[in-house]
Order: structure tokens, then sequence, then C-alpha cells
């Protein structure tokens, strides 16, 4: 199955049309959503036997790259349900069925949202600044704030983590659980009103002693980096489906400056095209090669999560390599795109001008540019000494 049959062209121009108005009024893509549930896309990690896709990483990858071609802020968003049901998807071919309800749920309809971000806390999955309060019977109710909730207006499931304190003998345990809509105890705030990726609505979500039952909690893990399956999961999943929302950014952004290049002429040189001249030449060939780079490391880095490829302790700095390298190249990319197609791109509306806002929004996810630099410097250098 190509991203072509899952996302066939005619649904992609209407995804592609609505893209300026929920950006211009900053509201939800309740109509794109609507479009791709029908379209079975939010099961493409759901396998074939419940009614879905049955989708590996690689392949769901491309899907996100064409979709983001069309509607970036939607292809975020998704980016979280995807996320979830592709660690389920990655746990289970590992022989991990923890999450297998997930993809049962999935398969039900329901959407699911990521609510693990948390302002000021740089130590990502392995620290929270939220309260897991342990109740009777194993479950526990969580307290804090999480902030860039993509999906806000449309989740029915939101997986959640804090920290238990008193776990672990004291030394603090995170916990990793799922709420539902319904769930009392949780506020969504009306915050979102950002520079770019506005249709996402990602909002801040209050947790006020949300109880989450013990059956709707599938990980107890300890402070601090461990090799836990689930870590490596999220981590896969996360950095690889966000690298392939960042490369159909670039995509589009190359696409759409070599069309204003071709239709451009130049007054000084008697109307000829800007598509014959040599600078503007070579900042769409340096584009193109930058995108011709990415291409096959996202392709590689997914068909390896796909067939469990052992890279030790090189995996996590491929991980974050591959989603800096993405979200770095597509920001070039839209810059290139701008320079060559002129002054109407800077005019609000231009889809390009669009572009320029929505790519920065790469900087912002984890691993952001400075951790992915530590990361990888320390897998191949070492820790720093003391």
């Amino acid at each position: 199955m190509t991203p072509e049959d899952v996302l066939p062209e005619e649904l992609l121009d209407r995804i592609r049309a609505r893209a300026a108005g929920y950006d211009q009024h900053n509201t939800f893509f309740h109509e794109d959503l609507l479009e791709l549930v029908e379209a079975g896309y939010l099961k493409l990690f759901v396998p074939t036997d419940d009614g879905g896709k049955g989708l590996g990483l690689a392949a769901a990858a491309q899907c996100q790259r064409r979709l983001a071609t069309a509607a970036p802020a939607t292809a975020l968003a998704v980016n979280m349900h995807l996320v979830w049901t592709g660690v389920a998807q990655v746990l289970g071919m590992r022989g991990d069925t923890s999450l297998d309800f997930v993809l049962k749920e999935a398969a039900a309809g329901e959407i699911f949202a990521f609510g693990n971000s948390e302002a000021g806390n740089d130590s990502v999955l392995f620290d929270s600044r939220t309260m897991a309060e342990p109740l009777p019977g194993g479950g526990y109710a969580f307290t804090g704030t999480k902030i860039f909730t993509s999906l806000s207006p449309a989740w029915t499931r939101l997986g959640i983590f804090g920290k238990d304190p008193s776990g672990r003998d004291g030394d603090g345990e995170l916990v990793h659980g799922f709420i539902t809509r319904e769930t009392p105890g949780y506020r969504i705030l009306d915050d979102w009103d950002t520079l770019g990726m506005r249709a996402s609505q990602s909002n801040t979500t209050v947790l006020e002693g949300v109880e989450v039952p013990a059956e709707r909690i599938f990980r107890l893990l300890p402070v601090g980096p461990n090799r836990d399956p689930l870590i490596f999961a999220i981590f896969a999943c996360f950095e690889t489906l966000l690298a392939a929302v960042y490369t159909g950014v670039g995509e589009r952004a190359l696409a759409v400056g070599v069309e204003a290049v071709k239709r451009r002429t130049s007054f000084k040189n008697a109307g000829r095209s800007y598509a014959q001249d040599p600078d503007i030449r070579w900042k769409v060939a340096d584009a193109a090669m930058a995108m011709d780079n990415l291409y096959p490391q996202l392709a590689t880095v997914t068909a390896d999560v796909d067939s469990l490829a052992d890279h030790g302790p090189q995996w996590v700095p491929k991980l974050v390599g591959l989603k800096v390298n993405a979200t770095e190249t597509a920001r070039r990319v839209v810059d290139l795109a701008v320079r060559v197609s002129g002054g109407s791109s800077y005019f609000r509306g231009s889809e390009l001008e669009r572009l320029y806002r929505d790519v920065l929004a790469g900087m912002f996810h984890p691993s952001d540019d400075e951790s992915a630099h530590n990361t990888v410097a320390t897998a191949w250098l070492g820790p720093l000494e003391d």
C-alpha cells in the first residue's frame, strides 16, 4: 500500500485547500479530521484483521510526509495519535503486548493524544514535574500541567505521566497511564495562539487530581534514563514521525518555490524567466540537494525500526539526528524557497509565508538541537568528565 493509496490526490487537494483558512482563523482542522477518519488514516498501524491499514513505521512515515505537503499543522497533530498507535505496534513486534489495547481502541475509533510535555522539564521522559499520588487499588491521581497537547478539541484518550516521589523506596517512580475524555479532574485551556502550526490547537492541559484506575496504568519506571522498551518505542515513533512531517514541509516549499521561479520574469532582462538566472538556479539546486540527503535518512531509520535492527547505543543518536536534520533542513529549504520566490511570499496568506511560520515549530520539539548534539557526542566520545 503506497501513500498515494492511503491519501489519494483528491483528498489531499481538499485538505490543502482548507489549510490557509484554519491558519487564518486559528481553528482546529475538524473537516480534515473527519475525512481522515473516514479514509481510515488514523488506523495506519492497526492490523488489517481489525480493520486497519496494517502499516509499519516506514510506510506510516511516508504517509505523514505526504499529508504534511498539504497541511503541516494537520499532520503534526495527527502525529500524536500515530505516536501512541505506533508505540503499541513497535512494542508488539518486540514481544511486548502491554499496549495492545491501544490498537484495539484505535480500531474502534478512539483518538489518542500525547500529554507528556511539561514546561521547563528538560529531562523529557526521564523525570516529571507532575505529581502522581498512589490511590487504593493501584490507581494514581495526577496533578500538574501539560503543554503542547495537540488534538485538544478531539482526543478521546490522553496518555499522561507523572512522578510518585515515594515510589521505589523513596527514589521516585514514573507512572504512565491513560485518561478518557469523560474522566473528571482536568481542564483544557484555550491558549493556543501561536506563530505557526495553528490548526493543531495544541492547548495546555491542567491535571487537577485526575484519577487513573489501575487498569489504565501501563508502566511504572525508575526516574532517570533506562532501557525499558517503552522509552525506545516512544523515541522511535516520536522522532521519526516528526521528521516525516518536516520532510513534507521542506518538500512542499521546494515545489512552491520552483513554481514561483518559473512564473517570475525579469524586467531588467526583457522578460527573461528567473528560471534562467544563475543565482536563482543555484539556490533551487541547493534546496533540492538538501532534500535529497534527507529522504534516504528518513527511509533508512524507519525501515530499521520495522526490521528490528540492533544499533545498540547508537539507536538514540540515530533517532535524534534524524529529527534535527529534518527540522533544520526543512527550515533551510523554506528559507531558500522564500528567497527565490520574491516579495509576494512575504504577504500574509501566501503558502510560503505560512510554511515559513510552521517550520519554525521544529526547533521546539524534543529532542532540541542542543540536547541532540549532546546525545550524539556522548555516543561517540563518551560522557563529559567531571
